[in-house]
């Protein structure tokens, strides 16, 4: 009963280890955003460039993320059976490894394409109106991280 338990604790962990590495931008059409719009002083070809790389991206990240779902149930059904397979559960464990790695992959390159968007300064600002927001993966990091990052 034990060992039950520990494994279910350690897949928890497995399935949201990956949380806190997801690229950090709001939620949403952040671009649209009245408050991000005038901080950043986003002119409106730059917020059509933004649409535009957010509708490319859109297809694939709900299929990623629908992957990554499909197999936390799986996982979590495994790790259900009164009888553990422990390689079965290795295998869908590494599974879901990669696919979160494929959706973070889509992520940042949706990233890499909008941070190319914005100029120097405006990136700057994102970064503090991010701060500001209580940005919550920022929130997760240890203070000496959060403290280098502030850093040019």
């Amino acid at each position: 009963m034990k060992k039950n338990i520990l494994l279910g604790l350690a897949a928890s962990l497995l399935i949201t280890s990956f949380a806190a590495a997801d690229p950090a931008l709001p939620a949403g059409k952040w671009w649209r955003r009245p408050e991000i719009v005038q901080e950043l002083a986003l002119a409106d070809e730059q917020q059509d460039r933004l649409d535009a790389i957010f509708r490319t991206a859109a297809n694939d990240l709900i299929d990623l993320r629908g992957a990554v779902e499909k197999q936390n149930i799986s996982l979590r059904g495994l790790l259900d059976q009164p009888q553990l397979d422990r390689a079965a559960i290795h295998r869908e464990a590494t599974r879901l490894s990669e696919s979160k790695g494929r959706l973070f992959d889509r992520e940042l390159s949706m990233l890499i394409d909008m941070r190319g968007v914005l100029t120097d300064p405006q990136w700057s600002r994102m970064r503090n109106q991010l701060d500001r927001m209580g940005n919550p993966q920022r929130q997760q990091q240890p203070p000496m991280m959060r403290r280098n990052r502030q850093r040019p």
